[in-house]
């Protein structure tokens, strides 16, 4: 894990551009007694039914720590204390046909609950020896 310095934000987001990358998307993997918060994504968006971290796009004139924040709020009503680390990024084909790159950051929040779910259908804390259905991608960054 890597502190989320100034510097390390500027290069991630240099080398996703260099990459062809445009989008970009914050997520917090927040645990709790050896488990993460996982949300569901609404049987009708896309990917629907899929089990994630939360996350977010970073808009424009935003950066991604304010990004993560905010995403982290606004989808599980969980406010972040600290962010521990950069813990890595995965890309993936968005809704749009582009390629969406995601940026990873353990975070721990002030309180783990109630968990206030906005976007997504249901939450759990999940054990990483026992996800329900999610990506590869999400499967291996919970489980490193």
């Amino acid at each position: 894990m890597t502190a989320a310095s100034p510097d390390l934000l500027t290069g991630l987001v240099g080398n996703a551009q260099a990459d062809g990358i445009t989008g970009f998307v914050a997520a917090a993997v927040v645990t709790d007694a050896n488990r993460v918060l996982l949300v569901r994504r609404r049987p009708d968006d896309y990917m629907g039914g899929l089990w994630e971290v939360p996350s977010g796009k970073v808009e424009d004139g935003e950066t991604i720590l304010e990004a993560l924040h905010r995403e982290t709020t606004e989808e599980t009503g969980l406010i972040i204390d600290t962010v521990n680390g950069y813990i890595g990024h995965f890309d993936y084909a968005n809704s749009r046909g582009g390629i969406t790159r995601q940026f990873n950051f353990a975070v721990t929040v002030k309180n783990t609950e109630p968990v206030v779910l906005t976007e997504h259908d249901a939450h759990q804390w999940a054990r990483p020896t026992d996800l329900p259905p999610v990506s590869d991608a999400v499967r291996e960054l919970i489980t490193r």
